[in-house]
């Protein structure tokens, strides 16, 4: 019993972080129509921009504030300066587009942090609390606390805001949108801000965990893929269970038949998807008239 409860709040902890990663994924793919294979890139910027600044004497909230606000301009920038200018473009173009930029921000951020692994310290400390026989980690409730805490408000932001509103009819139709007086140019650069601050948040609160360094974004970004593939893409209730289901499977499979095996469950998962469940757990199937 210790044992199982200690491999499901440990699934549960990384995979709401992939649930968090997904739901970054979900915001631009409906808002875009775009798979934003840079989400990981944010994520990484959370923790490192957050270690950097502590490092240098910043507490570590402002720290982290300081990371997300990198993150958003980085988010807008990638907007502004990628896919706006590709907009008309086809769907490989656009996803070619966001893995150089992928590949461009890890080379940027060897060049302005370093190659090496950091760690910040735990929000409550590091001495784990023993539930149930289980030694859980402080952090760990941070970090479920917290998504808890995006996904409410990003719940609450979709459905009872006017620009909420916006970012879900230009999901539904950008051209209906469009001319009933949506911007949707605002609405898709919200989307990649909004979408690069929960990648940043993710990052910020994993980091007491799991370390950082330049290059943690890419299987960041692949298993948030997968998890927004498990759940459906576009879907953000999807997006949230998907994450949590891969990192059980995750925690289960490298607890109970090899740690070597953790990182391939996400590269299955999205093989069975694709062969079983195309649309996944929430999503709809596209249905096309020709």
């Amino acid at each position: 019993m210790p044992e199982l409860l200690q491999f499901l709040v440990s699934g549960l902890t990384v995979g709401a972080v992939y649930a968090l990663v997904a739901l970054g994924f979900t915001l631009i793919h409906n808002a875009s129509d775009v798979v934003n294979f840079a989400q990981g890139e944010f994520v990484m910027l959370g923790g490192m921009v957050t270690v950097f600044a502590a490092a240098a004497g910043l507490a570590l909230p402002l720290a982290a504030l300081l990371a997300i606000a990198v993150a958003v301009l980085v988010g807008l920038a990638l907007h502004r300066l990628a896919i706006e200018p590709a907009r008309g473009a086809s769907a490989v173009t656009l996803i070619i587009i966001t893995i150089g930029a992928s590949i461009f921000l890890r080379g940027v951020a060897q060049i302005v942090f370093d190659k090496r692994f950091h760690q910040l310290p735990g929000f409550s400390g590091n001495d784990p609390i023993m539930v149930l026989g289980a030694a859980i980690l402080p952090q760990s409730f941070w970090v479920l606390g917290g998504a808890l805490l995006v996904f409410a408000g990003l719940f609450l932001f979709l459905e009872r805001t006017l620009m909420g509103k916006a970012v879900l009819a230009t999901a539904a139709n950008r051209l209906a949108a469009r001319l009933v007086g949506v911007d949707t140019s605002c609405v898709l650069a919200l989307s990649f801000g909004l979408s690069a601050a929960i990648g940043a948040f993710a990052g910020i609160l994993i980091t007491p965990i799991t370390l950082t360094s330049f290059d943690v974004g890419t299987l960041l970004a692949l298993k948030g893929f997968a998890a927004a593939m498990l759940g459906g893409m576009g879907s953000p209730l999807g997006a949230v269970v998907g994450g949590l289901l891969l990192g059980l499977l995750e925690a289960l499979g490298a607890g109970y038949v090899s740690s070597a095996y953790k990182d391939a469950v996400a590269f299955l998962v999205i093989l069975a998807v694709l062969f079983a469940m195309p649309q996944g757990l929430f999503g709809h199937r596209g249905v096309e008239r020709v």
